[in-house]
């Protein structure tokens, strides 16, 4: 059984993707198994609008997941938890550039605290397949 989680919000989307980002502490990225807050870059577009980057904090990691075969239906136990958002702040700026009669503001979500949890459709689509 596989677990995909696709974030609602494009920062965590473009996290998983491997986007932008870079390192603010001396953790090895490579080898960290957990979920922490971490500065993110990413480009804000909306059509009829200039882009903008945009330095943000975001939810990052790797949570431990298992799975164990059973003798009866559904025959898997799974456990998965993904890094999600357990907290955040909205924040809105003014895109530059736009054209007449486009709202030129663009509002994100900044990662207050993150978790290893279930996913949660409240901010997250989560698929099984």
């Amino acid at each position: 059984m596989k677990l995909s989680c696709v974030t609602l919000d494009v920062l965590l989307l473009l996290l998983l993707a491997g986007h932008g980002g870079t390192e603010t502490s001396a953790i090895d990225l490579r080898t960290f198994i957990g979920c922490a807050v971490r500065e993110f870059t990413f480009l804000a577009k909306k059509p009829g609008c200039k882009a903008l980057r945009i330095t943000t904090d975001a939810c990052w990691g790797r949570c431990e997941t298992w799975e164990r075969p059973l003798l009866e239906p559904p025959y898997i136990e799974s456990y998965h938890r993904v890094c999600t958002y357990n907290e955040t702040k909205l924040v809105t700026v003014m895109l530059p550039k736009c054209a007449p009669g486009v709202d030129p503001f663009y509002t994100y979500p900044v990662a207050i605290r993150c978790d290893c949890d279930f996913c949660s459709t409240a901010t997250t689509e989560c698929e099984t397949a």
